[in-house]
């Protein structure tokens, strides 16, 4: 028999190297980056076409190679920052591990032009499939100039598993941000098919945040700064007030190089215990400057992921060092108390207490009881009463409950368990329940707290929680407006104008072909603006800005889930961003008409997220939590 073992000839197995390295056009751009910041450039360019696919260009004015190395860089395992074993640790490049451009080069057609500041001609050299097709003198500046074209294109199956250009343009910027973020003190340009994305001028870290995240953040910032024998931790955090539903804006750097880590997230999440909502996420730029001996970057290929030798120091100093920032700054948590619209109308609040007032009751038995010394042991003698439990029902107060609850009660005849569970697959018949569940045509609802509703129903009464009943009625609407008939627009007579990040102006070039059928009329206006023509016609006029804010950010949160479709995040999202909020007093026909709306959907008791919408009370569960 034949041996079955066999070399991979050499393009193979840089294909598959590659493929741990450049997983899409948003890796190769990281990785030329990276090695433009390596090279000592004080400016870099990225250029992008079709969201890399087409085009990925990096210019910078670094120090360029000579010739050999230029020829070299494409080899695999060619590196300029190791010579032995031990420089592993005691690495403060960006790159180092030698297969980036050897990876680029498997899987693109690769032109690199570059010029050291001494020479006086550069060199070019052309790429394709790890195969070096010319090399030549040319006329060059001082840099390196590297452009890869036409991704994947000896890998169909790899390219067919891109994403769309909005998609794959979202992960390139925030590469490129990680990168400009990580060095404020160098120039950064991004262009898209000719368009300018960013421009960052040279600057302090707050000025380079700024310029990325939005003027927004400038007031919102708090310096961090501590210095330790063991590490070094400085850059900023933002404001409670700023914390945002996602964790988009949150970076953390060591030893300037970006990195994900869910043990110090865990750090800075407990230096904001009780300053924001437990659903919420700081914002933060934060940079630890530690020995590298004492950390291993080495432990995956895009180096996003590092070990530290001591973690439970580093989260230590972290946390301590966040604290420390916010308390500096007199930042500490507000108490928040919800008051019942009801109480700001009363006399006792709306009217001004006057001296006469103020001396009837000074001189009232009550306060005297609570102002004289030994008070606590005070019992004042006077006629004792004994007060019954129906005494202190005001007039007509326990007929009109039983009026209440009487017909309903009197309607059941559903002798069925209470702990019966209804299937909530798609193709389950809810006209069964629907009919246990039917709103009575007589008798009042009752709002409770502004954020429940007690409804009527035949064996009893359903608990109606408004804003989870209005986002399942708005939830499906949103569904049949994409897959049926698009949802009307309300023109806006004064149209508004809408300026974004350049990571969410991407993100809405990706949604407003949704958006559009859902109601909303925003066509795009220059650079990371849009024209808001129209929206639909339960936003209010005037809202339209704050709205679509928080949609853009609602849609973010969404999208770490990566089981929902685009259209999928998209309704999600804009249910629970319109729906009612707790604290909004509904009239009689508006919670007649939430609570039918609720029981007329496909599946009227749970939300989209599986949230349960009502209770339902019936007169067998009532009789057993009396102990009837």
């Amino acid at each position: 028999m034949a041996d079955s073992i066999q070399l991979l000839p050499d393009h193979i197995a840089n294909q598959i190297a590659a493929g741990e390295v450049i997983q899409r056009p948003a890796s190769a751009v990281k990785e030329l980056l990276e090695n433009a910041v390596d090279a000592g450039a004080s400016e870099i360019r990225l250029i992008v076409n079709d969201a890399g696919k087409s085009l990925i260009h990096v210019v910078d004015n670094g120090k360029g190679m000579s010739e050999t190395d230029a020829r070299l860089c494409f080899e695999r395992h060619a590196t300029s920052k190791i010579r032995q074993i031990e420089d592993l640790f005691h690495i403060n490049t960006m790159g180092f591990r030698g297969e980036a451009l050897a990876s680029v080069a498997a899987v693109s057609q690769v032109e690199l032009r570059t010029r050291r500041h001494s020479d006086e001609m550069g060199t070019y050299i052309e790429v394709e499939n790890s195969e070096v097709l010319r090399q030549e003198p040319c006329a060059s500046s001082p840099g390196t100039s590297i452009a890869m074209k036409n991704l994947f294109f000896n890998v169909p199956a790899r390219r067919n598993f891109l994403k769309s250009n909005a998609a794959e343009m979202r992960h390139i910027i925030d590469e490129f941000i990680r990168v400009s973020m990580a060095f404020p003190q160098l120039f950064f340009s991004l262009s898209h098919n000719g368009q300018q994305v960013f421009h960052l001028e040279k600057g302090s870290l707050k000025q380079r945040i700024v310029q990325i995240l939005g003027n927004s953040y400038n007031a919102k910032l708090v310096s961090v700064h501590e210095q330790t024998d063991y590490l070094n931790i400085q850059g900023f955090v933002g404001k409670p007030d700023a914390a945002k539903k996602t964790r988009g804006d949150q970076y953390l750097f060591v030893n300037n190089r970006f990195i994900r880590s869910a043990y110090l997230n865990h750090a800075l999440m407990q230096a904001y215990h009780d300053l924001i909502p437990a659903d919420s996420f700081p914002m933060y730029v934060l940079f630890i400057d530690l020995n590298p001996e004492h950390i291993d970057v080495n432990v995956h290929p895009t180096k996003q992921e590092i070990k530290f030798e001591d973690e439970k120091i580093v989260y230590a100093f972290v946390q301590a060092a966040v604290k420390h920032a916010l308390a500096q700054f007199s930042i500490t948590p507000t108490l928040e108390f919800d008051i019942d619209a009801g109480i700001q109308q009363s006399d006792a609040v709306s009217k001004p207490f006057t001296a006469a007032q103020q001396s009837a009751a000074s001189n009232s038995d009550l306060f005297q009881t609570f102002s004289r010394a030994n008070q606590a042991h005070f019992i004042e003698k006077g006629n004792s009463s004994t007060v019954s439990g129906t005494d202190q029902i005001p007039d007509g107060g326990l007929q009109n409950w039983k009026d209440f609850f009487e017909p309903a009660l009197r309607s059941s005849t559903d002798n069925s368990s209470t702990e019966a569970q209804y299937d909530r697959s798609p193709g389950f018949d809810w006209e069964q329940p629907r009919k246990k569940w039917q709103l009575l045509e007589h008798g009042d609802l009752l709002q409770i707290q502004q954020q429940y509703i007690i409804a009527p129903s035949l064996p009893g009464f359903l608990l109606v929680n408004q804003q989870l009943a209005h986002e399942r009625i708005l939830y499906e609407r949103y569904a049949a407006a994409l897959v049926g008939k698009p949802m009307a627009t309300q023109r806006s007579l004064f149209p508004v104008t809408l300026d974004l990040s350049p990571t969410d102006a991407t993100l809405m070039t990706e949604l407003l072909g949704d958006m559009g059928l859902l109601g909303y009329l925003i066509e795009p206006f220059g650079q990371n603006s849009f024209v808001v023509q129209g929206t639909p016609a339960d936003v209010l006029q005037g809202n339209e800005k704050s709205s679509i804010e928080k949609l853009l950010d609602q849609y973010k949160h969404f999208s770490s889930d990566v089981k929902f479709s685009r259209r999928e995040r998209l309704i999600r999202s804009l249910a629970t961003q319109h729906a009612i909020r707790p604290g909004s007093q509904l009239s009689q026909r508006e919670m007649r008409q939430l609570v039918s709306d609720l029981l007329s959907c496909a599946q009227p008791n749970i939300t989209a997220t599986g949230t349960a919408t009502f209770i339902e009370f019936n007169h067998e569960y009532l009789a057993r939590l009396f102990g009837n």
